[in-house]
């Protein structure tokens, strides 16, 4: 008995210091459980922190080594979509964790929002590396023979982006509707091809309406121009003109009723109440857009011709030029490609007193801002026109110093692209940096007085 008493002394006791053994390493891997020192959102060009998953680590809600951390994604997931032949599942990475063991993590987003969360990113902060590599979405593709084009079938589909879908996060159509603009010339200026998807896309440019201007899948173009689909038996054409008899623009009423509000089937039928109550002051603003005319409906001789229209008519509507109007610029550093749609970092403009940086230009004072008829289209050529005569081409910061160094740098600023647009709204000049050594060759007055005509900032 005392034998067998031992025996179960001794399991006991046995059992017991194992028991306190695994107390004593669950409490250690807790206190070694890691913490975040340092959070920081990347506020570098977005198109440079586009990502893809390499499935060597898993998402996570938190950072992956920090108490509460769990999966959103696993590294077989993340496999996949790295993997993965569609655009949507490239991520973008916004901000940067660095933990006490001196490991870093990004918090990323896919191109869709389907997964967000922090994935291991090595060591070195600023690269991306570990369970993610740097992506290019899109690469550069040969420009078309013919660079004038139309839409192939104007309407909901296949409309005018930003950025070619899913290429760069939060990618937004440029217009929902492409059917007011069907007749339009198109000129394509730059062409590109999704990695993933390897889809050719056209960057576009419509002078007659600005706001239609982006990126659009090729094979929704065409070269051959519209026909004309006017219908005698329910449609009017429409002449505006100004004050000179100058026509302005042409346009056509269609689909007409007649005085019991049944659609024309006859030319000649007397459509007044219909036009008049399609001829309103916001369709004649979308047909007259980047015009710099208005059209009233008010007008007596408008209302005049409009009630007196017949299908198969062409009437006249007068419209009136617009006032001039400042347009200001917006002045931004770029990497200079021709994608216009880029992310790009606002420039400073310097003021006595302020610290100079690498982002700091001193703005010169110019003689006359970049004006126009309000509302009348201009293209990039203009913009860059004017900023080459206003002598805003080439930019310069003062001098400035970096931690721990003497050396006096300044950046030069190098006009590489523009925006077309209307005048009287806000447009944007893209430009490349270069940093020097030496005496800044900024000028001497470091003063804003004068810039507030053209600087948008």
């Amino acid at each position: 008995m005392q034998s067998t008493l031992a025996k179960s002394l001794y399991v006991g006791l046995a059992a017991l210091s194992f028991g306190a053994v695994a107390t004593v390493s669950t409490t250690a891997n807790a206190a070694t459980k890691a913490k975040v020192t340092s959070t920081k959102s990347l506020t570098t060009d977005g198109t440079k922190r586009n990502v893809q998953s390499n499935g060597k680590n898993a998402l996570y809600s938190k950072p992956g080594t920090v108490k509460g951390a769990k999966v959103v994604a696993s590294k077989t997931t993340m496999k996949k979509l790295g993997t993965s032949k569609k655009s949507a599942n490239y991520f973008r990475a916004y901000s940067m964790s660095v933990t006490n063991k001196g490991t870093v993590y990004y918090k990323v987003v896919s191109m869709d929002g389907k997964y967000r969360g922090y994935v291991y990113g090595g060591k070195k902060q600023g690269t991306f590396a570990g369970g993610i590599k740097k992506a290019s979405t899109t690469k550069s593709a040969t420009m078309p023979s013919n660079t004038t084009v139309y839409f192939k079938s104007a309407g909901t589909s296949n409309v005018t982006w930003s950025a070619p879908k899913y290429t760069q996060y939060k990618a937004s159509k440029s217009v929902k509707d492409t059917k007011a603009y069907a007749s339009d010339e198109l000129k394509v200026t730059a062409a590109a091809t999704k990695t993933r998807e390897g889809t050719l896309y056209y960057y576009v440019t419509d002078a007659a309406h600005p706001a239609v201007n982006g990126w659009i899948y090729a094979g929704a173009l065409t070269t051959t121009a519209p026909t004309s689909t006017f219908n005698a038996k329910t449609d009017v054409k429409v002449n505006f003109k100004d004050s000179d008899g100058n026509t302005v623009k042409s346009a056509t009423l269609t689909n007409l009723t007649d005085a019991s509000g049944k659609l024309s089937t006859a030319e000649g039928t007397a459509v007044g109440t219909s036009a008049t109550s399609q001829a309103t002051n916001a369709w004649g603003a979308t047909e007259l857009s980047g015009t710099g005319y208005t059209y009233s409906r008010s007008d007596s001789v408008n209302l005049s011709a409009l009630s007196n229209a017949k299908t198969g008519d062409t009437i006249t509507l007068t419209v009136k030029k617009n006032a001039a109007a400042t347009t200001k610029i917006g002045f931004y550093k770029t990497s200079g490609s021709s994608d216009l749609t880029e992310a790009a970092t606002a420039l400073t403009a310097y003021k006595s007193g302020d610290t100079a940086s690498a982002s700091t230009v001193v703005f010169p004072t110019v003689s006359a801002a970049f004006s126009g008829t309000k509302d009348a289209s201009f293209t990039s050529s203009d913009v860059t026109a004017y900023l080459t005569s206003a002598n805003l081409s080439t930019l310069y910061t003062p001098n400035y110093t970096k931690s721990g160094d003497t050396t006096q740098y300044y950046t030069v600023y190098k006009l590489s692209s523009t925006l077309a647009g209307t005048y009287g709204t806000t447009t944007k000049a893209f430009y490349t940096a270069t940093e020097e050594t030496g005496p800044s060759l900024a000028p001497t007055t470091t003063s804003t007085t004068g810039t507030t005509d053209y600087y948008a900032n």
